[in-house]
């Protein structure tokens, strides 16, 4: 019988104050809004999800500080691009002004509704997936691990898009996803809860079949190519792998959390 990793030992801290977002229950739909005024409205109204705004270099409108304000008293991501750059995203001849927001295709959550679902909760945290396909695919084996919830960064992450909700073949519609500004914060909020937050690492010499995930776990999985950011590897409890037996020596992010997802509701079954 395969002998489970015994777990390190961790000194129970105080919990900090936790990191709420702004959006629960908030219902929108998929959609790209430009022009200055447009997009003010939809940062003020409380009935929509706006996910992130670009400005186009050398954009003078003089609502702009206004815009850059609400973004930033509302927590979500805001960019200056180039010009190129900024045109791919819109359709020829309209009237942009320089300014274009997107807006979410599902609700967002609280991080604090995912961390409370549950007395022993399996919560899975992305280190900057980029993909809205491999995004979409995550949030569907989530739906069927039935995780209690999925946790995206605020910047250099995908958001609730179109392609992530048609790629979720409709989990989307029933998976908890929230968005955490600072994931080492949330990290520690984690370990102050006294929930058990694991990475992956092929340095790791622990398998991930090895780990006890009958315990409160969050699993952290990092981005295409680059994995988890250094800070992020270092601030969690353990790193597990899974071994690999051919000659690439990684696996899709979406088809790792199949892989992992799956055992930890496997070991979950057999105590209940």
């Amino acid at each position: 019988m395969k002998k489970k990793f015994k777990a390190p030992h961790r000194e129970t801290r105080p919990a900090p104050r936790p990191e709420r977002s702004k959006a629960e229950g908030l219902k929108t739909n998929a959609s790209a809004i430009y022009g200055v005024l447009p997009v003010l409205e939809a940062l003020r109204a409380e009935s929509r999800r706006v996910d992130k705004v670009l400005i186009a270099d050398g954009a003078q409108e003089r609502r702009l500080s206004e815009i850059i304000d609400l973004c930033r008293a509302r927590s979500i991501a805001w960019s200056r691009v180039p010009r190129d750059n900024f045109a791919k995203h819109l359709d020829s001849g309209v009237n942009h002004q320089g300014v274009l927001a997107f807006t979410s295709s599902a609700a967002y959550v609280e991080v604090e509704s995912i961390i409370d679902a549950s007395e022993t909760p399996l919560i899975l945290i992305l280190d900057g997936v980029e993909d809205p396909r491999n995004l979409g695919a995550i949030l569907r084996t989530a739906e069927g691990a039935d995780v209690d919830g999925v946790i995206i960064p605020e910047r250099r992450a995908v958001g609730l898009n179109d392609t992530v909700a048609k790629s979720s073949a409709g989990a989307i519609e029933y998976v908890k996803v929230a968005k955490a500004g600072n994931l080492n914060r949330l990290i520690e909020d984690l370990k102050a809860r006294n929930i058990w937050v694991v990475g992956t690492s092929m340095d790791s010499t622990t398998n991930y079949d090895e780990w006890d995930w009958t315990r409160p776990s969050a699993l952290v999985l990092g981005g295409e190519g680059s994995g988890l950011h250094r800070l992020v590897a270092e601030n969690c409890d353990v790193l597990v792998k899974i071994p690999m037996y051919g000659k690439i020596d990684s696996l899709n992010v979406s088809v790792a959390a199949g892989v992992i997802l799956f055992e930890a509701r496997r070991q979950r079954s057999k105590e209940e």
